[in-house]
């Protein structure tokens, strides 16, 4: 994690501390702390997966976010199911918490505009396979109205390949 370089001196010399600057990082340090909690209770569960969200990297730069994420792995309980099936609901539940999480960073980080999301899952060789990403906007509320949640997905910003309702690697 890291954070927009903030002068903490007014000065040219440096002796005297400026207590905007510091008042800055400390409300940047708050809202990058709300979206966290937020990650860690409001996403805890899935819908279609009781397993949790990893954060993989998260970075504020200026008014840009990164967030990498893995997807949840398909419930224990699916494990009945065809193969199809599970792969049908992790890939649901990764475009919900896809569109769950922009949601959450920008409630929770009032001075972003912009956030750059990639979402990876766990291959069959166990290295991280990127399914999801985005370059999305604070201001994109064209999706409200939209009940299918890969129209609303594609709509906010974030580029995927789906096939038989299952996500492909890009």
């Amino acid at each position: 994690m890291s954070f927009a370089p903030i002068p903490l001196y007014d000065d040219p010399y440096g002796k005297n501390p400026s207590p905007a600057g510091q008042g800055r990082l400390f409300h940047q340090l708050q809202h990058v702390s709300n979206f966290l909690r937020g990650v860690r209770l409001q996403l805890r569960y899935g819908e279609l997966s009781r397993a949790p969200l990893r954060l993989l990297r998260f970075q504020v730069v200026d008014e840009i976010v990164e967030c990498d994420w893995m997807a949840r792995s398909p419930d224990p309980w699916d494990a009945d199911l065809a193969r199809r099936v599970q792969q049908k609901h992790a890939s649901l539940q990764a475009l919900r918490d896809a569109i769950d999480v922009r949601a959450l960073l920008f409630d929770a980080l009032p001075e972003v505009d912009t956030a750059n999301v990639r979402v990876f899952r766990e291959s069959a060789q166990y290295t991280p396979e990127m399914i999801i990403s985005g370059c999305v906007q604070r201001n994109d509320h064209s999706s409200r109205n939209l009940h299918s949640m890969v129209m609303r997905a594609r709509i906010l910003g974030f580029r995927f390949r789906l096939e038989d309702e299952v996500l492909l690697r890009i």
